[in-house]
């Protein structure tokens, strides 16, 4: 028998594994509340953006409902529970990281190549970014055009196949569901910002600072997708309101 290749199991896997066993095992029974997701991190010894996307899995799945503010809950598994090639689909944060670092160093070499009609279809992204509504199937179709001509700066192929490739995977169930939960206008207008930021740089032919404001902007993405789905996320969003 043929050796197969080994795949190290993402760890937000593991964690899903292991909430969805307990489920199983009547640890957690239908009707029940999880614990917060400050304290799954600090049992499981893993961050709180590990925790997030195995609740998300788990949600998409159909084991558990998330009510910002209140908790997460365990429900009544439906038939359909098992997502097809879950196993195969990358985390949001993983995804994220992934092209911060991609997409960092394309921007730097965007301002270097950048011409005229380049900057031209960048601007052509940003204005139409600026004349949707958030979150909606248009604000993504020209998000990622943003992207894609930012990478069709240099001239590859390839790069921009890889950009807009990573840019669909937010197409994925579990991205989509943690876009759902805190997406809104308000994020909307602050990544609009960043893109800004990544275009006066191109067009300043700045490449230091144009991989600065690329990875600035996914890595604010991160964080923002990086909020709580516990109780304490309700107290937070109040404190915040009241400034």
């Amino acid at each position: 028998m043929p050796l197969e290749a080994v795949e190290a199991r993402r760890l937000y896997r593991q964690v899903a594994d292991q909430l969805r066993a307990l489920i199983e095992g009547g640890e957690y029974p239908v009707g029940s509340r999880l614990p917060t997701e400050r304290e799954l991190a600090e049992q499981l010894q893993v961050s709180r953006p590990t925790v997030r996307e195995a609740l998300i899995a788990l949600e998409v799945e159909g084991r558990v409902r998330i009510r910002v503010g209140s908790g997460i809950y365990v429900i009544e598994p439906t038939p359909v529970s098992v997502v097809t090639g879950s196993a195969t689909i990358e985390g949001p944060f993983e995804l994220l990281r992934a092209r911060e670092f991609i997409e960092g160093a394309i921007a730097g070499e965007a301002a270097r190549l950048a011409t005229p009609d380049d900057i031209a279809r960048i601007d052509a992204a940003l204005a139409a970014m600026a004349s949707v509504e958030h979150p909606s199937e248009a604000s993504m179709i020209h998000d990622r055009a943003f992207h894609v001509a930012v990478a069709g700066c240099l001239g590859n192929a390839v790069l921009v196949r890889v950009v807009g490739e990573l840019f669909d995977q937010r197409l994925n169930p579990y991205f989509a569901k943690l876009a759902n939960y805190f997406e809104n206008p308000q994020s909307w207008r602050a990544a609009h910002a960043e893109h800004q930021a990544i275009r006066l740089a191109i067009a300043a032919h700045d490449p230091e600072r144009a991989c600065i404001a690329m990875r600035d902007h996914l890595a604010r993405s991160q964080e923002r997708f990086a909020q709580s789905f516990g109780t304490d996320a309700a107290a937070s969003r109040a404190r915040a309101g009241s400034g």
